[in-house]
C-alpha cells in the first residue's frame, strides 16, 4: 500500500497541480526558435526571401509542474546558427521533400515557413544517413507539425542499416549518429507494415548513434496491431551508444496505439524521462510475449514498453495517465531478462492506467522483473 500512496500523491501537493488532463493540440502555436542564417546556411525550398527573426520559443510541451532538474547533455542544442533551413518564409515553400533533404544532408536544421504553425505531410520518410552530422538536430521552433498523414513512419535512423550507409565496423555500438528532435510536433506517424529490425516507431525509429528528444509532442501515431516484441507508437529504440539513455524531455505523448508501448519501446535500452506526459495511450496486442498459443503477442505496456537484459529506466517529474494494455502494464512494462535491470520514479503521477490482464502487485498500472523492486519517491 506504501508504493500505492507514492504513486498517487507524487507530482506536487495532492497532485492537484499535474491533473491538467485536457489534450495537447497537435499543431503548436509559438514564436519561431533562433534561425538566423549563418554563412553558408542552406535553404531547402524556393530561393530565400526573408531572414528569420532570432526570438525565444514560447511553445511547451511536457509537464509544467515537473521539477526534475535536466543534465546539461539533456537540454535543447543551439540552433541560433543552423546548417540548413527548410523553407523560405511561406508554408509553401516547406514540404515534406525539402524535410526529407534537410534529414538526409544532416546537421542543424529549422524551419522557415512563415508567422504561423504549419503542419506538413510527409509523403516519404525522412532518413538520416550515417556518415552525415555526425549531429542532425531537427528543431521546429514550436510552429511545426510534421505529419505522417496516417500513412507513414515520419523519422527514421539506423546505423545497421546499409541502405544509409555503414560508417563503423561495429554499427550496433558507435557515437553517431547523433539524432535530437526539439520543439516540434510529430502527429499521425504510422508504420505498419516496416520490419526493419522488427518494425515500431510510428514518428521515430532509432537504432544506433544517441537519441534525445526534447519539448515536443507526439500525437496520434501507429504501429502494427499485433506482435509480441514490437512496439513504440511514437519512437521506438534499440542499441543506444554505450547503452547511454534516450533523454525524454518535457515532452507530451498522447493517443498513440501500438501492439505493445502505446508511446514508447525498445528492447535493452535505458532511459531518462524528465517533466514529461503520457496520456490515452493503449498496448493493443493480445497474448503477451511470448505470444500464448492461439493468440499474435502483444499487448504490454499502455505508456511504455521496456525489454531486454541489462537496462535502467529513470522517471522524474512526471504524469502517467489514462493509458491501458490488453494484458500488462497500463503504464509501464519492464522485464530484465536476466534481472538485472533497475527503475526510478521520483516525483511523478501515475493514475488510472487499466491493466486487463496482470501487474505486479503493490505497483498499479506496472509490470516490473528486474534486480530490485522499483525505488519510488516524492
Amino acid at each position: 500500500m506504501l508504493a500505492i500512496a507514492l504513486l498517487a500523491a507524487c507530482g506536487g501537493p495532492g497532485g492537484a497541480a499535474n491533473d491538467r488532463s485536457g489534450p495537447a493540440s497537435p499543431t503548436p502555436s509559438a514564436a519561431p526558435s533562433a534561425t538566423a542564417q549563418a554563412r553558408g546556411t542552406a535553404h531547402l525550398g524556393a530561393a530565400p526571401t526573408t531572414r528569420a527573426p532570432a526570438s525565444t520559443p514560447v511553445f511547451r510541451a511536457g509537464n509544467p509542474a515537473g521539477k526534475a532538474a535536466v543534465p546539461a547533455e539533456a537540454r535543447p542544442v543551439d540552433t541560433s546558427r543552423p546548417t540548413r533551413v527548410v523553407g523560405n518564409g511561406t508554408p509553401q515553400s516547406c514540404t515534406s521533400k525539402a524535410v526529407v533533404a534537410a534529414v538526409a544532408a544532416g546537421g542543424i536544421i529549422t524551419f522557415s515557413c512563415g508567422p504561423d504553425p504549419v503542419t506538413i505531410t510527409m509523403t516519404q520518410t525522412a532518413k538520416v544517413k550515417n556518415a552525415n552530422g555526425p549531429r542532425v538536430v531537427l528543431d521546429g521552433g514550436g510552429k511545426v507539425t510534421l505529419s505522417g498523414g496516417g500513412r507513414h513512419r515520419i523519422l527514421y535512423m539506423n546505423t545497421c542499416d546499409r541502405a544509409q550507409g555503414w560508417t563503423t565496423s561495429h554499427c550496433d555500438n558507435q557515437d553517431h549518429p547523433q539524432l535530437t528532435v526539439q520543439n516540434l510536433t510529430f502527429a499521425d506517424g504510422n508504420s505498419t507494415g516496416e520490419e526493419t529490425d522488427g518494425g515500431g516507431g510510428g514518428a521515430i525509429f532509432a537504432r544506433g548513434g544517441r537519441l534525445k528528444v526534447i519539448n515536443s509532442r507526439f500525437v496520434n501515431n501507429r504501429c502494427d496491431r499485433t506482435g509480441p516484441d514490437l512496439g513504440g507508437a511514437a519512437v521506438r529504440a534499440l542499441n543506444q551508444y554505450q547503452s547511454r539513455p534516450v533523454y525524454v524531455v518535457s515532452s507530451t505523448f498522447e493517443k498513440g496505439s501500438c501492439s505493445n508501448g502505446g508511446a514508447l519501446s525498445s528492447i535493452g535500452v535505458s532511459w531518462v524521462i524528465l517533466n514529461s506526459v503520457f496520456r490515452n495511450n493503449d498496448a493493443v496486442g493480445r497474448g503477451a510475449n511470448p505470444a500464448k498459443s492461439g493468440t499474435p503477442g502483444g499487448g504490454s505496456g499502455g505508456a511504455i514498453y521496456c525489454d531486454g537484459d541489462t537496462f535502467t529506466v529513470r522517471i522524474a517529474g512526471s504524469v502517467i495517465e489514462n493509458n491501458h494494455a490488453n494484458e500488462g502494464g497500463g503504464a509501464i512494462f519492464f522485464v530484465s531478462n536476466d534481472r538485472t535491470g533497475t527503475m526510478r520514479i521520483e516525483s511523478s503521477t501515475l493514475r488510472r492506467n487499466r491493466s486487463d490482464g496482470f501487474e505486479t502487485e503493490g505497483l498499479p498500472g506496472i509490470f516490473f522483473l528486474g534486480a530490485r523492486r522499483p525505488s519510488i519517491s516524492r
